[in-house]
């Protein structure tokens, strides 16, 4: 990755750029390059691209407007939430033709009905001022992930995200009710509906949900809230092995599946990156294991004994020598802390050095042989290396990344790349897994597309793509094949 700025750029076509200024104001066009930069790359570092502009309509009705002026000038868009993309979603191309459309300026909350338990919110605002409006209202908007403080609302929409608590509440898409999209040639869908029945015609808010902005940008939603939990227990366990993590997980779903708002896998490798890159991390048991399991129970109801549950489940557990020690948070702080030990996985395997991602699912069933066959495979395709498995044993999301052996140039490691993917979903395929579980297909992998997804059901997804977008103009080069 080149560590200086781009050079300067090409021109947007004559007068483009006058009619957008008069359009948008002084603080809805940027073009200083100190400005783009960041904007110009992802999160991880494996992306960098180039733009003449960065577009920042402040209402739905100017960017349809300038969507408009787009379209018919040719020029492509790449829309951007908060660049925490992990397949170079929100990236331009090199090109330097690509504009990125930033929905920063849309952040209104428009509405909260806690008795329709809904939320309509633009698409800028960011996951955690969601989550905070929501329990201000006394209600609960439970999608949560490690880049909440960054990510935004059409963000997550567009990407379909799942995140950590999937296995109670669903992935984004469970969480929408109505949509309000720009089109690519500057039409609207004014969809936010709060209905809970809508069977009129094809429902196209859940097209765009997951297309990663390739048909149409999400510029409002209609949110589901939820009742704010009353009882809350979280324990970190230290587990046998990976089925011994499957076997605590169905001992709590059997027990109470309403009361499991999350079930965390992480192996003991990805653990220790955690003690050893993030400050403040400490381990809560009394020694290292090579397995562990984050088990986080929540209700509504005033009369639920989570502790009592949690504590006759891990006791059955113990027993059957699946867990071999545990502990239950005692406060809002120990929670908090339990968690970061799993959210800072992504941020220790970055300080640690290169790492590939592999964002899988597999049946929840056939996830202990999914981290099993996988560690294998990769230690002997490149000897020395640390696979990293964690993630979502609940949902059957894991996150099989694989960290570059120590002393390996970081740049020889990442050229493999493709190879580790491959290894990787050879086994997801022969479990009737998909290689983009959560966080989507983006740059990186629209190749795999056309062999995960081919025949009838690739030809409709081209369809549909020339049908919204005929120009191929917005977020080029993603999700699909070229």
């Amino acid at each position: 990755m080149p560590d200086t700025p781009m050079p300067l750029l090409p021109a947007l076509p004559a007068g483009l750029l006058d009619a957008l200024h008069g359009l948008l104001g002084p603080r809805g066009v940027v073009t200083d390059p100190l400005d783009l930069e960041p904007h110009l790359s992802d999160w991880r570092g494996l992306y960098r691209g180039a733009s003449p502009a960065l577009l920042r309509p402040a209402s739905t009705a100017e960017l349809a407007a300038a969507m408009r002026l787009l379209f018919e000038a040719g020029v492509p868009v790449v829309p951007q939430g908060g660049n925490t993309s992990m397949v170079g979603g929100a990236m331009p191309d090199e090109s330097g033709r690509q504009v990125i459309l930033s929905l920063s300026r849309l952040n209104r909350i428009r509405d909260i009905d806690p008795m329709d338990m809904t939320m309509v919110a633009e698409a800028g605002v960011v996951l955690k001022a969601a989550q905070d409006a929501a329990a201000a209202a006394g209600t609960l908007f439970p999608l949560s992930l490690g880049a909440e403080g960054t990510a935004t609302i059409g963000g997550v929409l567009s990407t379909n995200a799942g995140g950590n608590t999937t296995v109670r509440y669903g992935n984004a898409r469970d969480l929408m009710l109505g949509l309000e999209v720009v089109l690519p040639d500057g039409g609207v869908i004014n969809g936010l509906r709060r209905l809970r029945k809508d069977n009129t015609g094809y429902a196209l808010r859940h097209l765009m949900v997951g297309a990663e902005g390739t048909l149409g940008i999400v510029t409002a939603a209609v949110l589901r809230l939820f009742p704010r939990p009353r009882a809350e227990a979280i324990a970190l366990c230290a587990v046998e092995s990976e089925d011994a993590a499957l076997s605590l997980f169905r001992r709590f779903r059997d027990r109470d599946e309403t009361a499991v708002r999350a079930f965390e896998y992480m192996a003991g490798q990805g653990m220790d990156l955690v003690l050893r890159h993030v400050e403040g991390a400490t381990l809560p048991l009394s020694e290292r294991a090579e397995h562990y399991v984050l088990v986080d129970l929540a209700s509504s109801r005033p009369d639920a004994d989570l502790r009592g549950l949690m504590e006759a489940v891990l006791e059955e557990a113990l027993e059957a020598g699946e867990v071999t020690d545990a502990a239950l948070a005692e406060s809002e702080a120990q929670r908090a802390a339990i968690w970061r030990l799993r959210e800072e996985h992504p941020e220790a395997q970055k300080r640690e050095g290169a790492s590939v991602k592999n964002d899988v699912s597999v049946p929840v069933s056939k996830v202990p042989e999914l981290i099993q066959r996988s560690n294998a495979a990769l230690k002997e395709l490149i000897p020395g290396s640390r696979p990293v498995p964690f993630g979502h044993m609940g949902d059957g999301n894991i996150h099989m990344n694989l960290e570059q052996p120590e002393g390996m140039d970081p740049g020889a490691f990442l050229a493999l790349s493709h190879d580790i993917m491959d290894c990787v979903n050879a086994i997801v395929r022969d479990l009737d897994g998909s290689f983009s579980a959560e966080h989507g297909v983006g740059r990186l992998k629209p190749d795999m597309l056309a062999d995960w997804r081919g025949g009838a059901e690739l030809e409709a997804m081209r369809r549909i793509k020339a049908a919204l977008d005929p120009k191929g103009l917005l977020n080029p080069g993603k999700v699909l094949p070229a």
